[in-house]
């Protein structure tokens, strides 16, 4: 864009002060300054003529000698500052038809998306230039038939953002470790997930405007003069193209703010045009969800139960699956201890003391037999009371499986009931969705 304003070093700073002081008028105050315009015209240059034929029409008169002056030397960057000026004033029911087309120029997937277009954008969505702007951007949008070049994942995770990846059902409360089951998780999931999608969508198409939005005025109350290309980029654009503002922003892709539209705590007059171009998107997606939620629940299937794999059936616990976890709770349980080696010579060397007491005729003999004999008899009956507590300790995770076990088959019972309830959710979910992204960004 031109803004090469050395041409004629006296004119220069005239029109560039008239330029920021009808600018600040538009903004807080929708008209033009009191003063009349007292610079003179640059040859070649179309901001001059641009700036005196938004005056006559925001005077109410003829704008066609200077429009056509301005038009001839820069035909897009005029349509793009009277569009721009315009909305920002309130007025943007004023804009001859074609200028929006001029200014706005081609959307491509392929370059990113200009300053001036995504200020269009935004004006449209805010409804500056009436239902008229808004179809126009939908049409632009539509052209380029963003959904068969969309990963749905990634649109999907822009709508509902963090979604957990287990769902742990009702029925499956007490067994968690069950939702992360593949056969089991993928229905809770997707029922989830169709939920959420489904509640964003209506977030997004029952959000209303304000009574300033409906005006079609743009952040008139916005006075400041930096350049903030998310926040204020209308008025932003306007002063680069007069020549004031400050170095342009990173453009983004076409792809980029649409996601970006799409994300909770975006603008919902942008969030509603993006969900209009995601639309057959998430029908396609909802259709799937909505099959993965009617799944019906697996006749049997094998759990993980105290650490061991058990198959469930719905009349329960499979006997030789159950049989082989038992086996091995009860060898887990069971530790193998070694023969009691010193307690047998201790027993041994006592019967030895004694046998030889009457020989050596040492009583200091006959005590240390009766010693040595204690202390074996103590070791055996440590050893049989540790015995004892593994068997116990065996016995007890043996008939916790077992419960275990038939709580898990009453669980999966619930959760077939549970399915069925299940599906005729997503089903309505589903139906709503489709009905909510089918009204479009109209019902916003």
């Amino acid at each position: 864009m031109s803004t090469d304003l050395t041409a004629s070093p006296p004119a220069a700073p005239e029109l560039h002060r008239y330029a920021e002081a009808l600018l600040a008028h538009l903004a807080a105050k929708g008209a033009a300054p009191p003063a009349a315009p007292s610079f003179s015209d640059i040859p070649g240059y179309w901001l001059p003529p641009a700036v005196e034929a938004l005056v006559a029409l925001l005077s109410g008169d003829d704008p066609l000698d200077p429009l056509s002056r301005a038009a001839g030397r820069d035909q897009q960057q005029t349509a793009l500052f009277l569009c721009l000026a315009l909305a920002v004033s309130g007025q943007g029911s004023r804009i001859h038809a074609s200028w929006l087309g001029t200014a706005f120029g081609e959307l491509s997937l392929d370059r990113p998306v200009s300053h001036g277009q995504r200020s269009l954008w935004l004006a449209a969505a805010r409804g500056a230039y009436g239902p008229a702007g808004k179809i126009f951007v939908l049409r632009k949008l539509d052209a380029l038939a963003v959904q068969e070049h969309a990963d749905p994942e990634e649109w999907v995770q822009a709508l509902v953002p963090g979604e957990p990846s287990v769902v742990v059902p009702p029925s499956l409360v007490d067994f968690p470790e069950m939702a992360e089951i593949p056969e089991l998780a993928r229905p809770a999931v997707a029922a989830a997930r169709l939920a959420r999608l489904r509640g964003r969508c209506a977030e997004i198409t029952s959000a209303r405007q304000t009574e300033r939005d409906l005006t079609g005025a743009l952040d008139r109350t916005s006075g400041s003069q930096g350049t903030t290309w998310a926040g204020d980029e209308p008025l932003a654009v306007l002063r680069s193209l007069i020549g004031s503002g400050g170095p342009a922003g990173p453009m983004a892709s076409l792809h980029s703010y649409l996601l970006d539209d799409l994300r909770p705590g975006a603008d919902p007059r942008l969030a509603a045009i993006a969900l209009h171009v995601a639309a057959p998107i998430l029908r396609g997606v909802a259709e799937e969800l909505e099959a993965d939620s009617s799944l019906e629940p697996p006749a049997t299937i094998t759990v993980p139960l105290l650490g061991h794999r058990i198959q469930l059936r719905p009349e329960g616990p499979e006997p030789s699956s159950l049989a082989a976890a038992e086996h091995a709770v009860l060898a887990d349980g069971i530790v193998p201890r070694p023969r009691p080696w010193a307690a047998m010579v201790l027993l041994v060397a006592g019967v030895a003391c004694f046998i030889a007491t009457p020989f050596a005729g040492s009583i200091l003999l006959a005590a240390a037999g009766v010693a040595m004999l204690g202390l074996g008899g103590w070791q055996l009956w440590q050893r049989r009371k540790l015995v004892e507590a593994d068997a116990l300790y065996a016995a007890a995770q043996v008939n916790e499986l077992r419960e275990l076990a038939e709580g898990a088959v009453w669980a999966l019972h619930s959760y077939a009931r549970e399915a069925e309830t299940r599906a005729k959710q997503a089903a309505e979910d589903a139906t709503e969705l489709t009905r909510l992204i089918r009204r479009g960004p109209r019902a916003a």
